[in-house]
């Protein structure tokens, strides 16, 4: 076929901690997956690396294919690492006078509170960097204090001799009346022209100040490094021949342009995690009324739920361990991560205890067997010396592992210490990264009245099949599902994902004495934004939905729940009592208890704008396999059972009606599923494998 002439493509690209996965999409609804390396110090290689695995795999070049290629969606990790390893600009924060310690008071708390000896957290802005704005707007809007606009020039006169990189400005009530900010935004044009700045009303529009001061700086301080980011990714996709639209993933379960996303990075601190449920809401949604999610990759763990097919958002993402760091302020899809994964570190402590993780050993050097200057003990390695992975088989085959090393590994840092055999030490390294990955399962379902038992839990990551069947069954779960594109799920959801913007406003009201005319103005201002966007997009009007949600809170309640609007607008006192009862049923869902006969507040309004701009299902991945039976036999280990004989299946041959019974491997050129013995597993319709663990569970301890 000529060049020239072959079908449109669609790209979808996930930059993780070990690998950066690929998928390509067809027009005819057909997919295919494609990974490489992650260049930690160089992300956009690896982005490009992956596409030219692709183009090679094509018979092409990779201008041809990017040429041909009409969108690529990115999700990344760059925001979150500039801000993990310190690599942000050097910013300031200016705020009300009398208020400097906004970012150090934090909202209290610590984990241990009685433990005195562990520190706060230093603030993300120095104190020497912060600097008091001489104005006071009260709640209503009056203005009670004017902006002195003499000494906003002064402190800005002490940044350009500090050489501040990026400005962030939160100022006290600026939610009710934005002119005090407006006028810095325009002072620091004027005396700090090419410094990007941030203003609290425009990027995160809501109460509570210490975490709209935090978006505020965060999104500040990213705006030169992402700004960098995306303009040189786009710069050398655009070299190498891609003339497409280039969009970026948002922690909310969306994406962006990237010329948007680089005007208000704050939106991509939790990109990448935000489309595994996203992925098997569209692989797996009519499996279960609830998903637990669990996104396995070489160096983290990311787990989210998708409930009454919706996924929860959350204001309350930390960028560390809760209470101990500092959160985002900003609303986005409700993810946990934990350092466990395929590259997770096995190690034996002083006093004998064994450990899996948080410790990566990341792409490079990697696992032991993965012969790149890698030394210690891994749950990749672990899974070879059980006979799980087939060395030989790794990426369908491009790269050859060392089974061998990964034996030694395992038998010096794990299996001597603990004086047992190599074989118990690497089923004690892959059921401990098991049991790590049930706990942090536990806190967003559990601890949030979800019983797991009443879900299906999806496996998502490369490294997800070794021990979804284990997962599954220690938490009850009746049903494990393994999409087909589970090795690449967040890029998968990217693929399917829509362009999406949020817009929110603040307005409080009672249900005591409901603000019809207050409230439908609110939300009439949201609605035109929304459509606003819309338009701008050059979308097809019909491909265009608005989604309504109010955070609200009984009276004198510490924190909000964000509950569904049903309609755009409040007509009549019917709908306010909708509103009432459904808040009730969220409240109940999430805390296991409400208050019927309460009264309630509404705070803030969200409309969410979403534009279609693919398929809203999946695509299949086409394979030419023709049997479905058994490849082989290997020998696999397992715990309790010892080596036994396990069948081994070819991911893509099971059809529909093919139905197998452990103890069974299932491979494709990117996972590897253990199937325990006694468990039945055959694929669906959606070419997922359906693990059926039936009554046979073990069950959390609650």
């Amino acid at each position: 076929m000529n060049e020239t002439h072959k079908p449109a493509l669609r790209l979808a690209v996930d930059t993780g901690g070990t690998f950066t996965d690929l998928i390509v999409g067809a027009p005819d609804g057909s997919i295919e997956i494609y990974k490489a390396s992650t260049t930690a110090h160089d992300p956009a290689e690896g982005v490009l690396n992956a596409l030219k695995v692709a183009a090679d795999a094509h018979g092409e070049s990779l201008r041809s294919l990017l040429g041909r290629s009409e969108m690529m969606i990115h999700g990344t990790t760059h925001a979150i690492n500039a801000i993990v390893t310190g690599r942000t600009a050097k910013t300031a924060f200016l705020t009300t006078e009398g208020h400097p310690d906004t970012l150090v008071f934090r909202e209290g708390g610590r984990q241990d509170a009685f433990n005195f000896t562990i520190p706060y957290p230093e603030p993300f802005v120095p104190k020497a960097l912060t600097f008091e704005v001489p104005e006071r707007v009260l709640r209503d809007g009056s203005v009670h204090k004017a902006l002195d606009e003499a000494t906003v020039v002064d402190v800005l006169s002490r940044l350009k001799a500090l050489e501040v990189e990026a400005v962030g400005v939160c100022l006290f009530w600026s939610i009710v009346c934005a002119d005090h900010e407006v006028a810095i935004g325009r002072l620091i044009e004027e005396h700090l022209p090419g410094v990007p700045y941030t203003l609290s009303h425009r990027i995160n529009p809501s109460i509570r100040e210490y975490r709209r001061a935090m978006s505020t700086c965060l999104d500040a301080a990213l705006k030169p490094v992402m700004g960098a980011y995306m303009s040189g990714l786009e710069s050398r996709l655009a070299d190498s021949g891609f003339k497409g639209r280039l969009l970026v993933v948002t922690s909310q379960g969306g994406v962006m342009d990237a010329g948007d996303t680089a005007a208000a990075p704050v939106h991509l601190i939790n990109s990448g995690p935000s489309m595994a449920p996203v992925g098997a809401q569209a692989y797996a949604g009519a499996a279960a009324d609830t998903l637990i999610v669990g996104d396995t990759g070489g160096t983290t763990f990311d787990i989210s739920v998708v409930r009454a097919g919706r996924i929860p958002r959350t204001r309350e993402t930390w960028l560390g361990r809760p209470l101990s760091s500092h959160m985002t302020g900003m609303p986005s899809a409700d993810t946990r991560s934990i350092g466990a994964g395929g590259g997770s570190i096995a190690w034996v402590d002083s006093g004998g205890l064994h450990h899996a993780g948080p410790q990566s050993a990341g792409a490079m050097p990697g696992p032991a067997a993965y012969g790149q200057g890698g030394t210690r003990p891994t749950v990749t390695d672990a899974s070879i010396v059980l006979g799980y992975i087939d060395a030989d088989f790794f990426l369908g085959g491009r790269m050859h592992l060392d089974a061998e090393a990964a034996r030694a590994a395992v038998s010096r840092d794990v299996a001597e210490p603990l004086s047992m055999s190599v074989e118990d030490a690497a089923a004690a390294i892959v059921g401990l990264a098991t049991e790590n990955m049930v706990q942090a399962i536990m806190a967003i379902t559990v601890n949030q009245g979800i019983d797991p038992a009443d879900a299906a839990y999806v496996a998502g990551g490369g490294a997800a099949g070794i021990n979804c069947v284990a997962i599954g069954r220690r938490l009850g779960c009746r049903t494990v599902l393994v999409p087909e594109t589970g090795a690449v799920l967040a890029a998968a959801g990217a693929l399917v994902s829509d362009l999406v913007a949020h817009h929110q406003a603040m307005f409080y009201t009672d249900s005591r004495s409901f603000d019809r005319d207050g409230a439908n103005a609110v939300l009439e201002k949201l609605e035109g934004q929304c459509r606003a966007f819309a338009e701008s997009t050059g979308i097809d009007p019909s491909r265009v939905e608005i989604d309504w949600v109010t955070e609200a809170r009984y009276p004198d309640q510490a924190w909000e729940i964000e509950v569904p609007l049903r309609a755009s607008r409040f007509r009549s006192d019917e709908d306010v009592a909708a509103l009432v009862e459904d808040f009730h049923k969220t409240h109940q869902e999430i805390f296991a208890v409400s208050d019927p006969g309460s009264a309630i507040e509404t705070v803030g309004w969200i409309a969410t704008v979403r534009c279609k701009i693919g398929a809203s299902k999946p695509g299949r991945i086409h394979a030419d396999i023709p049997a479905a039976e058994a490849i082989a036999k290997r020998p696999v280990y397992f715990p309790g059972i010892g080596w036994t004989d396990a069948a081994i299946h070819r991911f893509e041959a099971l059809a529909e009606a093919d139905a197998i019974t452990g103890p069974a491997i299932v491979e494709s050129a990117f996972t590897s599923v253990v199937i325990d013995p006694g468990v039945t597993a055959r694929r669906d319709a959606m070419g997922t494998l359906v693990a059926d663990l039936g009554t046979n569970r073990q069950g959390v301890s609650l």
